[in-house]
């Protein structure tokens, strides 16, 4: 093994597997937000440019209430519509029209994706710390370079991570993003996840 001793291996594959960890907690963490935003709402499609949803059997939801202060918007079709739908008994359960809420996210939404950020940080730079001890402990040229490429790229991973934690200063608040531009969270209320 090149003079290698063993233990330079395995604090390097222990560093390395915490880096993995570390990223693949990243990807679950924003696939399992991103498919709670859309669970909601699939089949449905929101128009930025117009400020409206449209339903699997093309008719549109309209906003009728916006709230400033918890920045959420109220989407509803109109009853007329929704009552003659051939396919209202799967959509929804209302006599009033479909009716979908956007709102912006949560603090407990905002606290996790700090959590899982945090952690993943936490994670890369404890590899980064094994790396830096073993760069120390070990001799000879190639297992130092092996390290400090390793050590170079596990801290260009954690600038970014941070970069990103530090950019989230304070959650989103209704005062910062108006409910019908930036909103990034959906829900929908009703019986059995249908909605009203």
């Amino acid at each position: 093994m090149l003079g290698v001793p063993l233990e330079f291996f395995l604090m390097l594959g222990y560093a390395v597997s915490l880096a993995l960890i570390a990223l693949s907690l990243e990807l679950v963490a924003r696939h399992v937000h991103q498919r709670s935003l859309n669970g909601s709402t699939i089949g449905f499609t929101y128009h930025k440019d117009r400020d409206v949803w449209q339903c699997p059997q093309d008719q549109h939801l309209f906003p009728v209430f916006a709230d400033t202060a918890k920045g959420r918007v109220i989407y509803r079709a109109p009853a007329s519509t929704c009552n003659a739908c051939r396919s209202k008994h799967a959509c929804t359960d209302s006599d009033s029209g479909r009716t979908i809420e956007r709102k912006v996210s949560s603090g407990l939404e905002y606290g996790m994706e700090r959590f899982h950020r945090a952690m993943s940080i936490t994670l890369i730079i404890l590899a980064c710390l094994i790396v830096g001890v073993e760069f120390f402990r070990v001799g000879g040229l190639y297992p130092r370079s092996v390290l400090a490429t390793v050590f170079a790229l596990l801290g260009a991973i954690a600038a970014r991570l941070g970069r990103e934690l530090l950019s989230q200063v304070s959650p989103p608040s209704a005062a910062t993003q108006s409910p019908s531009s930036g909103v990034s969270h959906v829900t929908e209320r009703g019986w059995f996840g249908r909605g009203r």
